[in-house]
């Protein structure tokens, strides 16, 4: 069996491991990373880039309709528009592609030395990867976790369906139809259900959603989430609460669902299930380390070292909240903790975003988890329909929200939903982050016009003297 050996072995190049090598390279570190699909991992391959360039066409499809429909405000007359599913998958593709390739220049670029095959762990200082060539053994004075996660398959609902022709479906499965369904069930309405149900709605399926819980979105406050029924209602999409998936109709045909009123069916030319995701932590020899265990997630401290001296875990396998740019910044923490910087993990400014229509943006403490800790608050909310920019651009639902403590107006967190508040989230963590107080919010000149604005004008709202409200 070949053998090699290096300072710091990676095993998974998803967001958070490729990051975590890079900059382990970067700083001088001899690393290996170990991957046995493309670099990127679930985010770049299947998750965050190519659903989003999914909901852009949809978005842009949906406009074309819209035009062709009848007069625009804008002024602008299209003739119907058509969609080729196939050809957009292709884009998406493309784009995927692109950034592979980048990711392994990057590798490259910082010397790091990329191993494709499926690695397992011996110990926690040895890992085997079975490659094209053979097994190879790599010794590593440390390791880094980052497997990710994978899809929570339902027993009643198996993916690939009981005869594995694909009517089951998860998030992988929906971004790779090569036809557009006429009738769509999902099952679970959080984020990736809703984010991905309302693409399809928007290229002409006819969209159902499922949610055992009593409203969508049960992780974001109510507030936030009532635009977003809203305009699924606009767009057709039946929302059923409180209904729980039972399986498939004998002919396969339609989805089976127990609610208060009985039990129903949904016809369904495929079943997206998309009732969360898990820790990838199987198959992975992870029992042979025996480590700590938050359940299915590994624990770890605040500097993501496991239980075992000189492993670490990040991302995913390390349990909620599972978002790429946290894994990428517990991978680069990490990678300067082995080169001997002083570094701690700190959760608190950590945007969570949906993109839905329209999107929200969550960070730090909402309204009701501020007021839970028994501090006295202040809240500002400013709406998106005063704002000059969110009129141009026809979107004028939804607002920006901040919440700062009442005795010395420190910043706790800050929510928004509305038409392109993802590209606010920066400003948002970077206020928290840094403990602004309302007062530097208020302070900071913002362009006009900008729906930035809002984010100003709802501080000034805290502080009891908002200028366009």
């Amino acid at each position: 069996m070949n053998e090699i050996s290096c300072a710091l072995l990676v095993v998974g190049a998803g967001p958070g491991g490729y990051v975590c090598a890079i900059r382990a390279g970067q700083l001088g570190v001899d690393t290996v990373i170990v991957e046995k699909d493309r670099p990127g991992g679930t985010c770049l391959n299947v998750g965050c880039i190519p659903s989003k360039a999914l909901i852009h066409a949809a978005d842009e499809f949906e406009k074309a309709r819209l035009w062709a429909a009848g007069p625009s405000p804008l002024g602008i007359s299209v003739s119907a528009p058509k969609l080729d599913l196939a050809r957009t998958i292709r884009w998406k593709d493309h784009i995927v592609g692109r950034l592979n390739n980048g990711v392994a220049g990057l590798l490259k670029k910082a010397g790091v030395k990329s191993v494709a095959g499926r690695a397992r762990f011996r110990d926690g200082k040895t890992v085997e990867v079975e490659t094209e060539t053979g097994p190879l053994l790599i010794r590593a004075g440390q390791i880094v976790i980052a497997t990710g996660s994978v899809p929570v398959e339902l027993p009643s609902l198996p993916f690939g369906g009981p005869s594995g022709n694909g009517k089951v479906i998860s998030s992988t499965g929906a971004l790779a139809l090569a036809k557009l369904p006429e009738t769509l069930a999902v099952v679970g309405g959080g984020y990736i259900g809703l984010e991905l149900g309302t693409a399809f709605a928007k290229m002409g399926t006819k969209v159902t959603v499922v949610e055992a819980t009593d409203r969508i979105l049960p992780l974001y406050d109510a507030e936030l989430t009532k635009p977003v029924g809203k305009r699924l209602k606009e767009l057709g999409v039946t929302v059923m609460t409180g209904a729980k998936a039972k399986g498939l109709s004998p002919k396969k045909d339609a989805l089976l669902v127990e609610t208060g009123a009985g039990d129903k069916r949904v016809a369904a030319d495929h079943v997206l299930v998309t009732v969360g995701r898990r820790p990838a932590t199987e198959g992975w020899g992870l029992e042979e380390i025996d480590l700590d265990m938050a359940g299915r997630a590994v624990r770890v401290d605040d500097q993501c070292r496991t239980s075992m001296r000189g492993v670490f875990a990040i991302g995913d396998v390390t349990g909620e909240p599972m978002l790429a740019h946290r894994a990428m910044a517990q991978g680069e923490m990490v990678a300067e903790i082995v080169a001997g910087h002083r570094r701690a993990w700190d959760k608190r400014a950590i945007p969570a975003i949906c993109f839905t229509d329209p999107e929200i943006v969550s960070v730090g403490l909402s309204p009701e988890e501020a007021r839970a800790t028994g501090r006295e608050i202040k809240v500002g909310q400013f709406p998106f329909g005063a704002n000059g920019r969110a009129m141009t651009k026809l979107a004028e639902d939804g607002f920006v929200r901040i919440v700062a403590r009442a005795d010395n107006h420190l910043v706790l967190g800050i929510q928004a939903v509305g038409n392109g508040v993802s590209e606010l989230s920066a400003a948002f963590g970077l206020a928290v982050e840094m403990g602004a107080r309302l007062e530097d919010v208020a302070g900071t000149i913002h362009a006009h016009p900008t729906q930035g604005e809002a984010f100003q004008e709802a501080a000034l709202k805290a502080l009891g003297h908002p200028l366009h409200i």
